[in-house]
């Protein structure tokens, strides 16, 4: 289906605004482009046939113009101060947590995460996988520039994984279960940002290629709870080992995909010496490990009882190319980068 010219021109302004941020030499550029980006997308939001979107449209604008001010305060502050006299080559650590602190509660970062959730649920999949993924690039590329490892600094790390893994815990809705995964994974893109720029990107691009995978999934047998996942078909069960294989990638379980990236950053930070912090993060994820088995223990069930009209049997060949691809990346992908890395 085609997109509707107006839309197209909302995601190009949308990428457009990124690109800004992350291309541009200054505070004040990148600021305009984080504002370009958040006016392209809450006309994205907006959706007529939806009544929850108009609310977290409406979340989402408030939070995301409440940073945007403090921004370009800290952005202005930051001006004034490196003019004064022997303060060239000097960085004054309030306005580092400031800036840290503003760009935090634009991706939705623990301990600024309160809109996250809220703003996921009442979202389309596609949106939501946008404010998950894409969103999300040009604040930690921002925030690589002034995160240094500090107190402060692991003091986010940690709470970003607390906050994923237990907030989480208790919920049905998947939406939020991905959100709460999403500030989870945060913690750890924030760790890659203290090793370098390489890590956190390796990192974001396999979080991102799992997340697509599993959102497709969802979006594909249109599940919204927990208790929708045991509706898929049991006519063909590779739909369930495909989306219960990339739920355990997601959380990052040997031997899938999403282990090697965690596998990076765990090598990243022992070597830096980080082992606090590794440590607790690793233990956290096996919090989020839970429930992500939760979601996909229907897979394990022989049997149980489906309505005949919950079997979906006009499943489209491009459909079903998905579902296969995505399993195939999530179980053969550590080997097939494995067998790259040693021939490289």
């Amino acid at each position: 289906m085609m997109l509707h010219p107006t839309r197209l021109l909302f995601y190009l302004t949308l990428m457009l605004g990124t690109l800004i941020s992350i291309s541009s030499s200054s505070w004040l550029g990148a600021w305009t482009g984080l504002e370009i980006n958040l006016l392209s997308f809450i006309p994205l939001m907006s959706n007529k046939n939806n009544q929850f979107s108009t609310e977290s449209a409406l979340k989402y604008f408030l939070t995301q113009a409440l940073a945007s001010a403090i921004l370009i305060f800290g952005a202005i502050s930051l001006g004034i101060y490196t003019q004064l006299p022997f303060s060239h080559f000097m960085w004054n650590p309030s306005l580092n947590l400031l800036i840290s602190s503003t760009l935090l509660l634009k991706m939705g970062a623990a301990p600024f995460h309160f809109w996250f959730p809220g703003v996921m649920e009442g979202l389309s999949w596609i949106n939501g996988l946008i404010l998950m993924t894409w969103q999300k690039i040009a604040p930690l590329m921002l925030i690589s520039y002034v995160f240094t490892p500090s107190f402060v600094a692991f003091s986010f790390i940690i709470l970003c994984a607390l906050a994923g893994s237990l907030g989480g815990f208790n919920q049905t809705s998947l939406r939020k279960i991905m959100a709460y995964s999403s500030i989870n994974h945060l913690g750890w893109m924030l760790a890659a940002s203290l090793l370098g720029e390489s890590y956190w990107i390796t990192y974001f691009l396999f979080y991102s290629l799992l997340s697509i995978s599993v959102v497709l999934l969802f979006n594909l047998f249109n599940i919204s709870h927990i208790n929708q996942i045991f509706s898929l078909p049991l006519s063909n069960p590779v739909f369930k080992l495909a989306a219960f294989c990339n739920l355990l990638s997601l959380g990052g379980l040997p031997p899938f995909l999403g282990f090697l990236p965690k596998w990076i950053i765990i090598q990243g930070m022992v070597n830096a010496g980080f082992y606090f912090v590794i440590t607790i993060m690793v233990t956290l994820t096996l919090i989020t490990l839970y429930f992500y088995i939760r979601m996909g223990y229907s897979a394990f069930m022989i049997a149980h009882h489906e309505p005949k009209w919950l079997i979906v049997s006009n499943i489209s060949f491009s459909s079903q190319m998905l579902v296969v691809s995505s399993l195939t990346i999530s179980l053969f992908g550590l080997l097939l980068c494995g067998l790259i890395i040693s021939v490289v």
